[in-house]
């Protein structure tokens, strides 16, 4: 680990050498503890929000974009859409949509982080995620069932599915009843990805390659949720300890870092595009209020001003 390198809100890219896999850790702190600041969370919700922002980081790093990556969950269960945004630059937020009326039915007394929390909080649904990088590209976009008990099953399965390299995914949260406390709100994920293989063919080869991926696989599976989530330890350390006797390499850690990108400026331009008329009708005591579901900054504007957005 160099001297610049942090302990908190970053990727970890790195390589195990003697099986020639790849793989990224994600770390949040502070970031994660931000985003959920002030949205009052029951704590199983706050929990697969988190671990949806830290499989969301550890997805969008394995990719080469410049805009935005975008994992959306959605279902008919109590919790209806849960979003999740990071940008090229390292900038990540979320929200979720909760029926209140319908949560505490659902939740019966369950922990954070306990089994069977996908079905439980969204019911039947889908797992999308979407590549935009502006309106003159392509945007990619893939589309998976949410089949599993839990977020890292979902994400298996949708790896499964998608003839991409073999992966398997780790995800892991803090307590989320107790936000503030010791090490505050904290959430993981790891990854690893098994590279095709190179050289010549052959079943002796090939069973030897198949050995090394799943004594990695098992390696990774020996992380406790205490190191993953542990303040005091760098990546580079709880690596170390995984995958020395194969050799770890680890690459400059990239930033991330929790930052809404509403603005009053991008909340006028969505108003232009409702009739003023329409407006009108969501006035209260003279004035319409907007506010950010990620963030949930507050914007007011009152009629005069809704009249001069209209005129513009």
């Amino acid at each position: 680990m160099t001297a610049t390198a942090s302990l908190d809100d970053h990727v970890q890219p790195f390589q195990i050498e003697r099986p020639g896999l790849r793989g990224r850790l994600v770390r949040l702190g502070p970031a994660v503890d931000r985003m959920l600041h002030g949205h009052h969370y029951p704590a199983p919700v706050a929990a697969m929000l988190a671990e949806a922002t830290a499989m969301g980081a550890v997805l969008a790093s394995g990719l080469k974009y410049d805009g935005i990556f975008t994992l959306q969950l959605q279902g008919d269960g109590p919790v209806g859409l849960m979003v999740v945004d990071i940008t090229s630059a390292g900038d990540l937020r979320g929200y979720a949509r909760i029926d209140s009326d319908r949560l505490p039915t659902a939740l019966g007394g369950a922990a954070a982080g306990a089994e069977g929390a996908v079905p439980r909080l969204f019911g039947s649904g889908l797992m999308s995620f979407t590549v935009d990088q502006g309106p003159d590209t392509e945007r990619y976009q893939g589309i998976t069932p949410l089949e599993g008990a839990t977020l890292g099953e979902c994400c298996h399965a949708y790896f499964r599915q998608s003839e991409q390299l073999q992966t398997v995914i780790r995800l892991c949260v803090s307590d989320m009843s107790a936000p503030g406390g010791a090490g505050g709100r904290r959430a993981a994920a790891l990854m690893l990805q098994r590279l095709p293989s190179t050289g010549p063919a052959g079943d002796e080869k090939a069973e030897s390659e198949e050995d090394d991926w799943r004594r990695s696989v098992i390696l990774m599976s020996s992380a406790t949720p205490a190191e993953l989530l542990a303040p005091q330890l760098s990546s580079a350390d709880i690596l170390y300890r995984l995958f020395h006797e194969d050799g770890v390499r680890v690459y400059r850690q990239r930033p991330l870092r929790h930052r809404c990108r509403c603005s009053r400026p991008k909340v006028e331009k969505t108003l232009r595009a409702f009739p003023l008329a329409e407006l009108q009708t969501l006035l209260e005591e003279g004035v319409l209020r907007v506010t950010c579901e990620f963030c949930r900054a507050e914007y007011i504007i009152d009629e005069p001003a809704l009249r001069t957005l209209a005129a513009s």
